[in-house]
């Protein structure tokens, strides 16, 4: 049997900044994959601070979290769109767009869709 794990997304193993200080994804590593917090800040939109760092025409990250403050809208390719807002648990698969709602930061907790998320490549 393991022993007990203990990391904090305050003391992240890795962090990767959205564009125009907009906000960050903060990471830690596990057995089972990468949980991350990300903080989305007022004015951040993922077509706009995130797109131009991995280059694709949506998110194509599926996400599993829990949202611990503020608002988001999601917007899938195919027209669907919700709101999630503070204790609202999420699943959003691949395909989207999504932004900030209001003048809050939105901080999103993710077990499933930060491992490759607002990464670099080349």
């Amino acid at each position: 049997m393991a022993g007990m794990i203990r990391k904090s997304l305050d003391e992240p193993e890795e962090t990767r900044p959205f564009e125009d200080g907009k906000g960050r994804v903060d990471l830690v590593n596990l057995e089972a994959g990468v949980v991350g917090r990300a903080v989305f800040e007022p004015g951040w939109q993922w077509s706009k601070h995130v797109k131009p760092i991995v280059q694709t025409d949506s998110c194509q990250a599926p996400h599993v979290g829990y949202v611990l403050s503020g608002r988001i809208k999601v917007v899938m390719d195919d027209g669907e769109e919700n709101e999630f807002t503070a204790g609202d648990y999420l699943s959003i698969p691949a395909g989207h767009d999504a932004w900030v709602i209001g003048n809050e930061p939105c901080v999103v907790l993710d077990w499933q869709g930060y491992a490759d998320y607002a990464k670099r490549h080349g």
